[in-house]
This record gives structure tokens, sequence and C-alpha cells, in this order.
């Protein structure tokens, strides 16, 4: 649970349940003679890069890709796409539709909240490749499923994502048995904003010595307190940037849960750092170069913990079977082999994957702002979510659960409502482990 507060999700190989563990990505467990080995079968190199030229990187690129996509097409039942409008999935569809005899099924799910509303540009897709298009509005009204999705993710999952995925997958499996999808293209070239890295952000672990970031560290906090914005910034500099980096990406910092837990629940967990668990993947990242080990990590932790299980669960729990043609091994590898210049390039990223469909895909497609798959449980939270929220997690119920201060939960549930900050995807998070307890914990018949 302390772990899941940081990342949303449960890293492998633990989990929410006593004496049950995940088997990790790229690994295999074999028992024999009364004992369980695990041993990895599969990792990402990023290292040797690759000398060709760029023409010829998109040439391969282009060829790997199209064999993924046709690859994945292989089925005896019907088959479609899930079609957000970003360019993974948009380029799934372009080269489905390419080697298709009929037209491709499309889904998309839109929100009636503009800034998380995308069907404009899956429209456009649909039209420019005429495919047979399907589409599904998410009312406020769907934390009705938060139950169901409990069940089906077994653990507390707080990828509030996973609201449209399962609608996604319940209007698909209407039409089709299976679904491809761009899960995947973020972690392959670069894609998330994240991954945009300025020079101080590759100072600190590149130029600066132990002794030398030590003396500027003490020089820095000599600084007198009207200089307290540049102390901090130089702080941020000698940080290791695996660190600054998981602060990006967490929903509850490490000082921010200290401050919500009770002082039983402080006490057991205060010796965890969540973070000590994916700084073991920046130690163990097959790369030299920042960026590549940025998606290391990603690809082993991020892409398999959650959003493959978000939308594995999601599908099965309709009998629809998700394939993810941007995960093919054999892309994946060499994508990870190419110059970090192709993947991120004049600030573009997924530079090389825009390259090869310029002129495919409509230019809108590939020149906007990456929005991902947001929900806006925000504004749901405090409109017509606002009392479904404060009655779980101000009931008695789980402000007795022993894991945080009644006080703490009750005052993050308050300033989101007074709109004194925007703490709807930590709410979500407390929302759903708190419906995990009640499903798994509370019911007399969860076992």
């Amino acid at each position: 649970i302390h772990h899941y507060l940081t990342f949303q999700y449960i890293p492998a190989p633990r989990t929410v349940f006593g004496d049950i563990k995940k088997l990790k990505p790229g690994h295999l467990l074999v028992y024999e003679d009364g004992k369980a080995t695990e041993s990895a079968y599969w990792t990402l190199h990023y290292e040797p890069k690759s000398r060709r030229s760029e023409a010829e990187c998109l040439e391969q690129f282009r060829e790997l890709l199209e064999e993924s996509v046709r690859l994945r097409m292989i089925s005896d039942v019907p088959l479609g796409a899930f079609l957000s409008g970003g360019v993974d999935s948009s380029t799934v569809v372009a080269i489905m539709s390419r080697l298709s005899s009929k037209p491709v099924r499309t889904f998309s799910i839109g929100f009636k909240e503009a800034a998380y509303n995308e069907l404009d540009y899956a429209r456009q897709v649909a039209k420019r490749f005429h495919t047979e298009h399907h589409e599904f509005i998410v009312e406020p009204d769907a934390v009705d499923i938060l139950s169901t999705l409990v069940r089906v993710y077994d653990e507390p999952f707080a990828d509030s994502s996973a609201i449209p995925t399962y609608y996604v997958s319940q209007l698909s499996r209407q039409f089709v048995t299976v679904a491809l999808n761009g899960d995947g293209g973020d972690e392959l070239l670069a894609g998330y904003g994240r991954y945009r890295l300025t020079p101080t952000d590759r100072l600190g672990d590149r130029w600066l010595s132990g002794p030398l970031r030590s003396t500027i560290g003490d020089l820095a906090s000599s600084l007198p307190a009207g200089l307290g914005r540049v102390r901090n910034r130089i702080e941020r500099v000698l940080a290791p940037f695996s660190r600054t980096y998981l602060a990006r990406i967490c929903y509850f910092s490490p000082a921010e849960k200290l401050a919500m837990y009770a002082p039983e629940f402080g006490a057991q967990v205060q010796s965890e750092d969540s973070y000590d668990l994916l700084l073991r993947w920046f130690e163990a990242a097959q790369a030299t170069d920042l960026l590549d080990q940025l998606l290391s990590v990603d690809s082993g932790t991020y892409l398999p913990d959650d959003l493959l299980v978000k939308v594995d669960r999601a599908t099965m729990a309709h009998s629809l079977e998700g394939r993810s043609p941007l995960l093919d091994h054999r892309l994946m590898e060499f994508a990870a082999t190419l110059p970090v210049e192709l993947k991120i390039k004049n600030g573009i990223s997924k530079y090389l994957m825009k390259r090869a469909m310029r002129g495919v895909l409509p230019d809108d497609v590939l020149d906007r702002p990456k929005m991902g798959f947001g929900v806006p449980v925000d504004e749901w939270f405090r409109g017509e979510c606002r009392d479904y929220l404060r009655d779980i997690l101000l009931s008695p119920q789980a402000l007795g659960r022993g894991y945080f201060k009644p006080e703490a939960v009750r005052t993050v549930v308050e300033a989101h409502q007074r709109q004194e900050g925007n703490y709807g995807y930590r709410l979500y998070a407390l929302l759903m482990l708190e419906l995990w307890h009640r499903e798994y914990h509370d019911s007399p018949v969860a076992s």
C-alpha cells in the first residue's frame, strides 16, 4: 500500500496479498525438485548504437512496423483496433487499413469535457482510412463501475484511464473478438513530455564528481534565506536525476505520505523508500545515455505494471483479446539501439515515427500536443461525483482503517472541492484503495 500510493500500482514482484508474488517482466520461473528459480530470458539493450544513416533507420523502422502489424492481424475471428486519435493508435490503424481488403473496425472513447476529448482527431483518422468507426462518451456516472473495476484488477489500481479502457473494450466486444492498440509507442520512441531533458537534467550525473557535488551542496546550503529559490535550483541540479525523475512521476511524495499516515502505520513503513524500487532499474539499465535509461526504467516498470495490466484486464473482462504491435520484441530491440537524436530531435518527440507517418496521417494528428488517456476526475469529484467521494472516503469505515489520519484525508477532500488545489488523481488512488478493502477485506465471501 505504501508503494501503491507512490506509483498508482503495486510494482512487481510485490502484490497486495501476503505470500503471493508476481513474476517480473521478461522472467521465467522453473519449479523443479521442490525448488523454484527465477531467471531473466529477455532484456532490452540500448547499446551498441546503430551506425546506420537516418534514411536507413527510417526504412528499417517502416519495415519492422508493418511486419509487426501484419503478424497481429492474423486471426480467425473478427478484428478491429482501439483508436484514440493519438500518433500511436493512428499509426496502427493506418497500417491495418493498407494491409486489409475491407474497412477496419475502429473504436474510440470520448468525454463531454473538451480538455479530455480526443474524438475529433480519431474521427479525422477514421475518415481518412474509411474505417467502420464506433464511439462511446464516458459520463461522470462511470464511477458506478468502480466496484467492478476493483474485481477486474484484483489489487488496488489507481490509473483512472482504466475507466475508459473498460468501456472501449465493452464497446469493441460487441463487434470484434481481437483489438489492436497503440500501447508502447511512448516507451519505444520517447513520447512523454518528461523525456524532453534539459542540459541541467544531465549536468549533475554527467559532470559533477562526488567531492565536487558535496562542495557545491555545502555552498548552496549556506546561501541566505533570500536566495532560497537559487538554493533549491542548485539542489535539484546536484541531486541524482534518477530521484528527481521519480519525484516528477509519483502520486504522493514521501513527505506527503508520511504527513498523512497514522502514527502506527507510518512507523511500520518509514524504513521503506518506494523510490528504491525503481532506482534499482536505473542501475540495471543496459544504457549509457540518460534518455535511454529513462526509457529502460519505464519499459520495465510503468509499462508492464500499469499500462499493460490496465489493457489486459479490461479487455479480458469482456473476453476481448488485446494485441500491441508496437511491443513486438524485434521492433523494440531495433528502437532501443537507435541514436537518441532519432527519438527526440529539435524538440519533436517520437521523431522517427512521425517522420515515417508524415503524409500518411493528418498533420493535425502528428503535430498536436500529446494528451494521454486522461480522465476528468478533478472535475467529477467537484461536480456530479462530489457526494459519492465524500460518502466513501469520509465514512467511519474508511477513516477507521488505521492507515491515515482522518483529519489528513478530510483536508485533501475539502481542499480539492474548494478548488484550493487539484488533488483528483490522489483522491482517486485513495478511493480505489478503500473500495478494494470493501470488496476483498470486508466481504465475508472475499476469499
